[in-house]
């Protein structure tokens, strides 16, 4: 091939699946049939896929699985998690039943502001630019009216608006940090719109203010946009009971239980290399809920690692102590999160999720999707400190290396039954399954 394809987002389905094939593969006959296997049966149902990006050829499936037995403030729940991981959902399951006879998990909302900012360049004294803000600030938020008046309305809408001096780290940079409500809509595209407005009348208004030299008239935007750093829109979820009854495993004592867990927790909140491990399992739990209810999992994961970062420091999201005979884990995590507008109403799996989970409001899901990574540190951390991690993921992991070995459904069955009592490490699994073969 030489040079760009052009009109490539003009062509059919069908057109753009030709040239891939043709183009990119070893075997068109085979891409094709393949690309087509995958495209839903259910003609509108593909249209309404088709529509969600640009130049879509087929649809890439995740397994859809539920975690039962959760009880969050004292309510029953069965969460909804879409992800390709091996274990997850059983860790998450067996967390969830474990705690159930201990209380549950409980948890708060500890804040919901959202942020966006206005990068401007400002070639002037900042006295000055100070002085036009507390003038223009009112302006700011009445040309944004038509915005947020619907948002008003319900309770939301702008909360705040800030100049901020950031000279200092990049010459004439300076910045309006503004912070908005946006009740059950995660809220992008309000605070952008709100953004834009405010940088067109950041730059009129400057052309207007007398006070400025013809230079400094010449305000200069460089971009509006959210951020997806939300320090205070942040949930607690916790769990505790009474160190006696960490008593599940006849293995471990109770109080060695808690302390090897509080100490995993320490490492993880000290040690960098630790703690991106361990915050990674707990984003399995989170990435899950929140991709199964249609929710932007990437900038929930920018969030949440920015605010393991917050003190300049990687550190864990989780923390747990024993005070007065008392076991207590908790997580303090930043999602900005929405159970309305985006793909909450379009695609029919999100809206099948939020019904399972009772048609939470954005709060609600906030204290779902933290007790989901609470939950899925605590499996975690329990398998670590006692039988380690291997024993229970290569498990689950068996029949992915099975079906990678083309086994037949008798033989899963044999070697699942043969690996309920030996270790099952790749090699292992390869090694009895030729073994099985050969006889």
């Amino acid at each position: 091939m030489s040079g760009p394809v052009q009109g490539f987002s003009k062509l059919s389905k069908e057109e753009k699946i030709q040239w891939v094939a043709q183009n990119y593969t070893h075997n068109p006959e085979q891409t094709t049939a393949l690309l087509k296997k995958y495209w839903n049966t259910d003609t509108q149902l593909q249209k309404l896929h088709d529509e969600f990006i640009e130049n879509t050829i087929t649809n890439f499936y995740l397994p859809f699985g539920v975690a039962p037995n959760f009880q969050i403030n004292g309510k029953r729940y069965t969460l909804p998690m879409a992800i390709e991981e091996s274990s997850v959902v059983a860790a998450a399951s067996k967390a969830a039943k474990f705690w159930l006879t201990r209380g549950g998990f409980r948890t708060r909302i500890l804040g919901t502001e959202k942020v966006g900012q206005v990068h401007f360049l400002f070639k002037g004294e900042f006295d000055r630019l100070e002085q036009f803000f507390k003038s223009v600030k009112p302006r700011l938020i009445s040309e944004a009216t038509p915005i947020t008046a619907n948002m008003e309305k319900r309770g939301g809408g702008i909360t705040q608006i800030e100049l901020r001096d950031k000279s200092k780290e990049l010459p004439d940079y300076y910045q309006l940090h503004c912070t908005f409500e946006t009740l059950d809509a995660m809220g992008a595209n309000f605070i952008n719109s709100c953004l834009e407005q405010f940088a067109k009348t950041l730059k009129d208004a400057a052309q207007e203010f007398e006070a400025f030299s013809p230079e400094e008239k010449n305000l200069e935007v460089v971009m509006s946009i959210l951020s997806n750093y939300v320090p205070n829109c942040v949930v607690r979820a916790e769990v505790s009971c009474p160190v006696s009854e960490l008593n599940e495993d006849d293995g471990i004592a109770p109080e060695t239980f808690a302390e090897k867990i509080i100490q995993a927790v320490r490492i993880a909140e000290i040690e960098p290399y630790r703690a991106v491990t361990h915050n990674k399992g707990i984003m399995n739990g989170i990435d899950s809920v929140v991709l199964a209810t249609g929710n932007d999992f990437r900038a929930i994961e920018a969030g949440v690692h920015a605010y393991a970062s917050r003190d300049g420091q990687y550190r864990s999201l989780t923390h747990a102590k024993v005070e007065n005979d008392t076991f207590r884990l908790w997580i303090d995590v930043p999602l900005a999160l929405g159970t309305v507008g985006g793909l909450t109403s379009l695609h029919p799996m999100v809206k099948l999720a939020l019904e399972m989970l009772h048609h939470p409001k954005a709060t609600d899901l906030m204290q779902i999707v933290a007790v989901a990574g609470l939950a899925q540190n605590f499996a975690a951390l329990r398998s670590l400190v006692t039988t380690g991690i291997q024993r229970g993921h290569m498990k689950m992991h068996l029949l992915n290396i099975l079906n990678q070995l083309g086994a037949t459904e008798e033989e899963k069955l044999k070697m699942v039954d043969y690996f309920k009592t030996h270790t099952a490490t790749h090699s292992a699994v390869v090694e009895a399954f030729q073994k099985l073969r050969a006889n």
